[in-house]
């Protein structure tokens, strides 16, 4: 489970945050929504310990970001928009790699690595060199960076961003497996087909704060529209700086 509350961080003058509150709860997909300049990056790197919040709190299982960052960052699979890799290596070591800082040691790191691979189908990937992959066997081995440690929890950045349509039905299919696991995901996107389509639940930010929250067909109803995207217009009360 993921806790968000009154979450504030200022930028000079600017405020990227003003006492945003959210839960993201285990077994359910939870996604944000805002226009550009919102504050969901800031959220998200607060959560990763990059940023340090000026007043509020983020907890990850109970463990406060800001007091235990390390602990915390254990519990937590991140999944960035770019799937930057050392083409060098396999995807086997690149997966390694990603272990080893995660302090997987021994029979227990192999096994971690072999669990994953076997859960994302890339036997035939898994000893190749990543120079070359496509975008959708590049997304695989990021998203297995991700949770090879085995975290509850998962935070995606605009996961689908250049993904071909194949490639996004894959990632949409391992996320629903995931959350039938009883995993907490949360993610933010641009794509409100995408947001309709896997989240249980929505919270839309803008200015920082939070504006609204709920599933898409009661966001849809608050607003009185019919589409997810038609609603999140609305509740912002802007079309500024919204991308489908």
């Amino acid at each position: 489970m993921i806790e968000i509350t009154n979450l504030a961080k200022k930028f000079g003058e600017v405020k990227a945050l003003d006492g945003l509150s959210f839960t993201a709860n285990d077994g359910e997909i939870t996604g944000i929504l805002g226009p550009n300049g919102a504050g969901k990056t800031t959220c998200l790197r607060t959560l990763y310990g990059l940023l340090k919040a000026d007043t509020g709190s983020a907890i990850i299982d109970g463990i406060d970001v800001k007091e235990q960052p390390l602990l915390a960052r254990t519990r937590l699979g991140i999944f960035p928009d770019k799937f930057g890799l050392y083409e060098r290596l396999t995807a086997y070591e690149q997966i390694d790699y990603f272990a080893s800082l995660h302090g997987l040691t021994g029979s227990n790191k192999k096994q971690a690595i072999e669990q994953v691979i076997n859960d994302l189908e890339m036997q035939e990937l898994a000893h190749r060199k990543t120079q070359g992959f496509s975008q959708g066997q590049r997304m695989k081995v990021t998203l297995a960076q991700a949770l090879v440690h085995q975290p509850q929890n998962f935070v995606l950045d605009e996961p689908t961003r250049g993904l071909d349509v194949m490639s996004t039905r894959i990632l949409r299919n391992y996320l629903n497996k995931f959350k039938e696991k009883g995993h907490c995901i949360l993610f933010s996107s641009h794509v409100m087909q995408e947001v309709a389509a896997l989240c249980d639940r929505v919270i839309i930010v803008a200015n920082g704060k939070l504006a609204a929250q709920g599933t898409p067909t009661e966001l849809c109803e608050l607003a009185g529209e019919s589409q997810l995207e038609d609603a999140f217009v609305k509740i912002i009360g802007s079309d500024e700086g919204v991308a489908a």
